[in-house]
């Protein structure tokens, strides 16, 4: 299994990003896929789920109605859309398959800052 992790980067506050997680080794669509993140110093969170055919989803209180999970079983590819960005949305982002949870790729840096 591989999952690489892209689109984060620098944002202000109120700003947006779209992260983007591509998948392999695995039959994509057969599996719910997770959005998780790790700030500095406290432990890895998760912030949305979205279940193989894409129909469930569900977000951490945190990002409810600021942040939408998404997939492509075309492309094997989820997303996670984050709107209305805060400071402390600052963390590490990490794709996760429920077919391997115990694997993890590299993330991707989300820094919330004016």
């Amino acid at each position: 299994v591989q999952l690489v992790e892209s689109g984060g980067g620098l944002a202000q506050p109120g700003g947006s990003l779209r992260l983007s997680c591509v998948a392999s080794g695995f039959t994509f669509s057969w599996y719910a896929m997770r959005w998780y993140r790790q700030a500095p110093g406290k432990e890895r969170v998760l912030v949305a789920s979205i279940n193989g055919g894409g129909g469930n989803r569900q977000y951490a209180d945190s990002v409810k109605g600021r942040f939408t999970i998404s997939r492509d079983n075309t492309r094997n590819r989820v997303y996670l859309q984050m709107n209305s960005l805060k400071s402390d949305d600052t963390a590490v982002y990490y794709c996760n398959t429920l077919y391997r949870p115990d694997y993890w790729g590299q993330g991707t840096q989300v820094t919330v800052s004016s």
